[in-house]
């Protein structure tokens, strides 16, 4: 008795062990093609991706690179003040895009040119998009909004 209760632990453990690795197996699948990696344009244009590679980009798009063509399709530069990356997108863009506002696309690089699938922009006047803010701040080009200087004068 004492032999066939160990022989089906034993069992149910290695059963437990092979749902375990399995289901492991079966996530780590599902989220590959979910996760997406941040770059900025200055790790682009140092390192370029493989045209394959789906990323995200982030930056301020750079002031006189907005281009609007025929149809929906929309080029411009995105840049975090060291390199600047071409991007081109067909669709709407959102409503608060512009020029000098932050910005994160999703997409791939090819030949040189990040094709966009999807682009988001800031939601108000202060909203950068977090990974934008750090590459600014690592590059020393970023000034939190709070800590900026005022013109005003205490009156006194």
């Amino acid at each position: 008795m004492k032999g066939l209760k160990k022989k089906r632990r034993i069992q149910i453990i290695a059963l437990a062990f092979v749902a375990l690795a399995l289901a492991t197996g079966l996530v780590g699948y599902a989220m590959k093609d979910g996760i997406n990696f941040f770059r900025t344009p200055t790790q682009i244009a140092e390192t370029p991706p493989a045209p394959n590679e789906t990323f995200r980009i982030g930056g301020l798009v750079e002031e006189g690179s907005l281009q609007r063509g025929q149809g929906e399709t929309v080029r411009f530069s995105v840049t975090d003040t060291n390199a600047s990356i071409p991007v081109v997108f067909t669709g709407l863009l959102p409503d608060l895009f512009a020029e000098n506002q932050g910005m994160v696309g999703t997409g791939n690089y090819v030949n040189g040119v990040f094709q966009a699938s999807e682009i988001l922009a800031k939601h108000d006047e202060s909203y950068m998009p977090k990974e934008v803010v750090d590459a600014l701040k690592a590059q020393g080009v970023y000034q939190d909004p709070e800590d900026a200087p005022t013109d005003a004068t205490d009156g006194s």
